[in-house]
């Protein structure tokens, strides 16, 4: 009797599921890798603001399933949005730093089919609405795999006080196209699926604070009379209104800037300038606040100069229009722009090999410039190396390393500090040429999305098609790349807003903590973490002293200043 219940206790405990280990979103978890984690989940997010962890499975798991996450408090429940990782095959590293294997990336839906041989890791994220009651709110996730019940993961979750904006502070602009996505998808562009589907993807980019150009691409039909240019805005406003009138998502979030689309029925010059001044007449009518700019010739060769020149003649004709040229410092082009755009990498100088022509600091580049220029900064291969894999030049190799990235195999912290940046360098913008690049040019998206020598470069999505992720219909699926974008430009409103509250010292120290410069980031998600805790602790005490003045009858006595 005694040896036949401990045979049923022994039994019982080899077949215990081990408990799933929480992870901070900042290690890219990857097969072979050790995992130490917690075993419950501890987030803190400002109203207004998503955070997110990552709940690790141990063993070779197929099937995941969740119970839907409640977290309640103070206010309403909160309530978690989850997703599986799925994992991108790297064949070439992007550089010396990259790594050949798989490499976590899409978030797929929990049904959709995984490969059960890779970890099984959940990306679990918390999003606060503006109006959320502050205060802590517990829950507990409940997870089976392969149809075991696993044991339950609790969740805590501090609301913060103070909010963050649902628009973008910082201006930014990345491309998508209709006629990407529809290749991607096997979808006729022209079809209401296809346009529903583009509808999707904005409202991903726009939840993650980013604005996008290009979009459906086809400019609004125009015709001329006595020099006027005459406009059917009716396609346009359907596309573009939601996304610049703040209705495309709840939170009424809006595109920052979005860009004039080039019309080959405009042939003249005259016609030109009168269409581009129909395009600025029409977003003063509708009082939209997004930056229209007019995207020059990108990354225009000696060659391109001339072009140049001639479309910003243009364009400045029709008034209220920037244009942003891509370009270093150079006086071949010297007063085209009125938002210069250089590579990160001709920002800071460092030791070894330049691969910029002109170094400039952001503050010694704005000197340069005639007044008011706007100085925007974007990644492209300059900074990550445009050949794939380590250069045999170690020297040359180091020069390419270490810079903020997107690319799938380089760390997370990497693919996050854009937004600490921008705060410390007081840069005015960001923009990324594509969202979608590989959807043209890769047989199978979900197998490469190597370009210009990275994984990933101009690549942030992939196409959810029912094939793909299962259920009947089309939708966009994000990396993890997005969401450690979307971190970072909420690192940039905590930093800002802390500096609007009278620490900008303290701010411009925690941002330095992490990004000494565009190659000098820590790596480390342990010091991100204690940085965000320190900047949140000190935001909150800034925010509830300002709260206290604010208040009939002055502050409290005795409250902090």
């Amino acid at each position: 009797m005694g040896v036949g219940w401990a045979w049923a206790i022994l039994v019982t405990l080899a077949a215990a599921p081990a408990a799933p280990q929480v992870v901070s979103p900042l290690i890219k978890v990857r097969p072979g890798a050790p995992v130490r984690g917690e075993r419950e989940a501890r987030l803190s997010v400002a109203r207004g603001e998503c955070e997110a962890t990552q709940v690790v499975l141990s063993g070779m798991v197929e099937h995941v399933r969740a119970r839907p996450l409640s977290l309640r408090g103070p206010g309403k429940a909160l309530t978690a949005s989850l997703w599986r990782e799925g994992f991108i095959d790297v064949k070439t590293p992007s550089n010396g730093q990259g790594r050949a294997g798989p490499w976590p990336d899409p978030l797929l839906p929990l049904q959709a089919p995984a490969n059960a041989s890779l970890p099984a890791v959940l990306y679990v994220e918390v999003c606060a609405p503006e109006k959320q009651a502050p205060g802590t709110y517990r829950g507990k996730l409940a997870l089976s795999a392969d149809g075991q019940d696993l044991l339950r993961v609790p969740f805590t979750v501090e609301v913060q006080p103070f909010a963050l904006p649902a628009t973008s502070s910082l201006p930014n602009s990345f491309g998508i196209s209709l006629y990407s996505i529809s290749r991607a998808h096997g979808l006729a562009p022209e079809s209401a699926e296809a346009h529903a589907l583009l509808r999707e993807y904005g409202q991903a980019l726009l939840a993650h604070r980013v604005s996008a150009h290009g979009m459906g691409m086809d400019p609004p039909p125009v015709h001329f009379e006595k020099g006027r240019a005459v406009v059917d805005w009716r396609a346009y406003d359907a596309e573009m209104a939601p996304f610049l009138e703040g209705t495309a998502l709840p939170s009424g979030a809006r595109f920052t800037t979005t860009d004039v689309r080039d019309n080959t029925k405009a042939s003249t010059d005259t016609e030109k300038v009168a269409y581009y001044r129909a395009f600025a007449e029409h977003f003063q009518q509708k009082g939209w606040a997004a930056q229209l700019f007019f995207y020059a010739k990108d990354e225009p060769k000696p060659a391109d100069v001339p072009l140049v020149r001639a479309q910003s003649k243009r364009v400045r004709e029709a008034g209220h229009i920037p244009v942003l040229v891509t370009s270093p410092l150079d006086d071949a082009l010297k007063g085209t722009a009125d938002i210069l755009a250089p590579t990160l990498n001709c920002f800071y100088p460092r030791p070894g090999p330049q691969t910029c022509p002109t170094v400039l600091g952001v503050s010694a580049l704005r000197a340069r410039l005639p007044s008011g220029t706007k100085v925007w900064w974007y990644q492209s291969c300059n900074s990550h190396g445009c050949n794939g894999g380590p250069l045999p030049d170690a020297e040359a190799d180091a020069a390419y390393g270490g810079w903020a990235s997107y690319m799938v195999d380089h760390p997370a912290p990497l693919n996050r500090a854009m937004g600490v940046l921008a705060f410390e360098s007081g840069v005015d913008g960001e923009l990324y040429f594509d969202t979608v690049f590989a959807y043209n040019t890769q047989r199978d998206v979900w197998s490469s999305v190597f370009e210009f020598g990275g994984n990933g470069d101009g690549t942030l999505f992939y196409p959810g098609t029912p094939g793909r992720v299962g259920g009947s219909r089309h939708q966009p699926v994000v990396s993890l790349r997005l969401k450690h974008l979307r971190d970072g430009l909420e690192d940039y409103e905590y930093l800002r807003l802390l500096a609007r509250l009278g620490d900008a010292s303290f701010a411009q120290a925690a941002a330095r903590r992490l990004a000494r410069s565009g190659y000098d980031i820590s790596r480390d998600a342990r010091e991100w973490e204690q940085v965000r805790q320190d900047v949140t602790a000190r935001l909150r005490q800034r925010w509830e002293a300002s709260e206290q003045k604010q208040r009939p009858g002055g502050p409290i006595p005795g409250s902090p200043p």
